[in-house]
């Protein structure tokens, strides 16, 4: 919607004065400063998409990068699905379902992700009687685009490189208002806005 491009747009324009980028972002993204990711972390970020998403920082990392792009409905959904497949209830399965479908794979979905309309028919389908396992081929279909393409992307971007190059001199907490509050670490030129 215009409005949200409008506060999308104003955000991205607002100079921080703060190390807290993601204010708005889940409690699960942010970071305390005492629990900064290590290089050698980091650079297995690279060896794979799966190594990345499946590290609460990297999925952070990526997430923000993605929101850079105005593409975070795929990783959004990715995410629904891992925590869709956690789903003990039966009960829980339909609406659960239902609602992961509305928002992403529909044709009227706020954040629909981009299927071919073999699995989107097929996932479709799958909604007759939700199981754990009715997304499953939409979710590898999303990963292996965001692998072949949004993940080449992030690793070269500052979001990714700023973290696996050496700390910034003048990037201590001093000089950040916030800095029990990183989304990141403050070695992020782009995530976290120190100087």
């Amino acid at each position: 919607s215009a409005k949200d491009m409008k506060h999308r747009l104003g955000f991205l324009l607002q100079k921080s004065d703060s190390c807290d980028y993601g204010s708005s972002q889940g409690k699960k993204e942010k970071i305390s400063s005492s629990q900064r990711v290590s290089q050698e972390e980091v650079r297995k970020w690279a060896d794979s998409l799966e190594n990345l998403i499946h590290h609460d920082r990297g999925l952070a990392a990526f997430r923000a990068f993605l929101k850079s792009e105005y593409s975070e409905e795929n990783i959004e959904f990715w995410v629904s699905c891992e925590d869709y497949k956690k789903t003990k209830s039966p009960a829980k399965l339909s609406p659960k379902a239902r609602k992961i479908y509305d928002e992403f794979i529909s044709v009227q979905a706020t954040k629909e992700v981009n299927l071919d309309s073999c699995t989107r028919e097929k996932t479709s389908h799958n909604m007759l009687e939700p199981t754990l396992s009715c997304f499953d081929e939409a979710q590898r279909k999303i990963f292996t685009l965001m692998e072949k393409d949004s993940y080449r992307r992030f690793l070269k971007s500052p979001y990714y490189l700023d973290l696996v190059s050496p700390p910034a001199a003048g990037c201590g907490p001093e000089n950040c208002k916030r800095s029990h509050t990183h989304t990141l670490d403050c070695n992020s030129n782009i995530i976290s806005q120190c100087a």
